[in-house]
């Protein structure tokens, strides 16, 4: 029997072993899937394509040439490119669309011998909170099947937590990677805006949107942020310096709490109980916590959903019933195609952001809207950096709560989009982020803890989250 991996450097000691092979990993992952349909992760599963691929790298195996990702099984959000092969965003509007081209991140994983095994749900466009937005329907949290997986990476958090691939890339634009994983118990990183080519990431806010894994390792992140790094001419707003994943000394913690997300209303009972509970720990190991006022959490949801609406107005205006995708039969005319392509293409989420994006775009409205909001933007992450210039990381929980049942939610746009109250700030902010299990309430649903470090200072983020993560195994 195949044993449950945690990470790539299992796996390859057995593969160097030979208590493994690379085509037994692979046929393994492919029969969870099958066994695990009910859940919905996979919309695509590369059955025959991963086989062979499998038996290429075995060859690299054996011959010394192997790139640092032989034997990481990886399965892809849908909304990132993959040459000849279907990509939708998980949208009507993109059916049956074949990329021409392979994002940059999904390149540099298959240039390190990665094994891609399929293409993961999200909500459609990755605009939403639960996964129940996609055209292929809801994906099911594999922890309690009643439950969403969160989103918009459900799918790719939804396939790691049930053991369908080792790990998945998502997209994050304000908590897309974070909030799923501490839904569903696993890891998940958002790394600094810039750090990772958004090049073949199919966009919905640009200003925003960063690629990132979610794995059950921190290794395992840290070293497909390592390999997914670095400058890319298709991609002009990337920081030209690559992450290079190294060890930075382990020394106690100065470390940042905002009080007005840890006393808010509306954070369960249980998490805060056990959030406090892991500060103290925290301090009695040594680490030096603060609690420091963050005055703009209020600001936060609003300001992102001003923003990221306008973007995505622009930026899926490009998906018009002519160029490629969903056209509807019944149009007539140029204006009528327009018109009714997009009206039955794309789902009510995406509707409602475009007509709320035009909106504060519109004339009349900019300067109110999303002038205004740029600005607020711009004292957030000043806000943001003067205390992490003061500290190494800031602490909050991930989320509010644990995953909600399906459909609890979904007639109620205001309380699904405060799903992303914790995680929004390093999106608007620009800075990394990630979300660590934390523990499990009584009604056994897991949640997260999330650490938001200096840009570009990964490795840094990373010492910080191994403490953490010794941490909360002590208790």
């Amino acid at each position: 029997m195949t044993p449950r991996y945690s990470s790539v450097t299992e796996i390859q000691k057995d593969l160097g072993s030979g208590v493994i092979t690379l085509t037994e990993l692979v046929q393994y992952y492919l029969d969870r899937i099958q066994q695990n349909q009910h859940l919905n992760a996979f919309v695509e599963v590369y059955a025959e394509e991963v086989v062979s691929r499998a038996k290429e790298v075995e060859s690299k195996i054996k011959s010394g040439t192997a790139g640092r990702l032989a034997g990481m099984v990886v399965g892809l959000k849908d909304n990132l490119c993959y040459k000849d092969h279907v990509v939708t965003a998980s949208s009507k509007i993109l059916e049956g669309f074949t990329s021409l081209y392979t994002s940059t991140a999904v390149q540099r994983l298959l240039d390190e011998d990665a094994i891609i095994i399929g293409r993961l749900s999200c909500d459609e466009f990755a605009m939403g909170s639960s996964n129940e937005k996609s055209v292929y329907g809801p994906v099911l949290n594999p922890v309690n099947e009643k439950c969403v997986p969160g989103g918009s990476s459900g799918g790719s958090a939804a396939a790691v937590a049930a053991d369908l691939c080792l790990a998945a890339l998502g997209s994050d634009t304000g908590g897309s990677i974070r909030q799923p994983a501490a839904y569903t118990n696993v890891i998940g990183l958002k790394p600094t805006y810039g750090r990772i080519s958004r090049y073949g990431l199919i966009a919905y806010a640009s200003s925003f949107d960063q690629i990132g894994p979610l794995t059950h390792s921190l290794e395992d992140a840290f070293l497909l942020l390592d390999v997914m790094s670095g400058p890319d001419g298709f991609d002009g707003t990337l920081y030209n310096e690559k992450y290079t994943l190294s060890e930075v000394e382990a020394k106690p913690l100065k470390i940042a709490v905002l009080k007005d997300c840890l006393y808010r209303e509306g954070l369960n009972v249980e998490i805060k109980e056990r959030f406090l509970s892991l500060i103290e720990k925290l301090k009695n190991e040594g680490h030096t916590i603060e609690e420091v006022n963050f005055p703009f959490v209020d600001q936060l949801v609003p300001t992102y959903y001003v923003l990221t609406t306008a973007e995505a107005s622009s930026n899926l205006s490009r998906f018009d019933g002519i160029h490629y995708g969903y056209r509807a039969k019944e149009a007539k005319g140029i204006e009528e195609t327009y018109k009714k392509s997009r009206t039955e293409g794309f789902g009510t989420e995406v509707k409602r952001r475009i007509m709320l994006g035009t909106f504060v775009l519109s004339s009349g409205y900019y300067d109110a809207y999303y002038s205004r909001a740029q600005k607020v933007r711009r004292v957030i992450q000043n806000k943001t950096n003067e205390i992490l210039s003061q500290f190494d990381v800031i602490i909050t929980p991930t989320t509010a709560d644990t995953a909600f049942e399906m459909g609890k939610k979904s007639a109620d746009p205001i309380a699904m989009y405060l799903e992303d109250i914790f995680t929004v700030q390093a999106n608007l902010s620009g800075h990394p982020a990630i979300s660590i299990p934390l523990g499990k309430k009584k009604n056994e649903m897991p949640f997260g803890v999330q650490l938001l470090g200096p840009s570009f200072q990964e490795n840094h983020l990373l010492q910080a989250a191994r403490q953490l993560e010794k941490c909360i195994s002590g208790f």
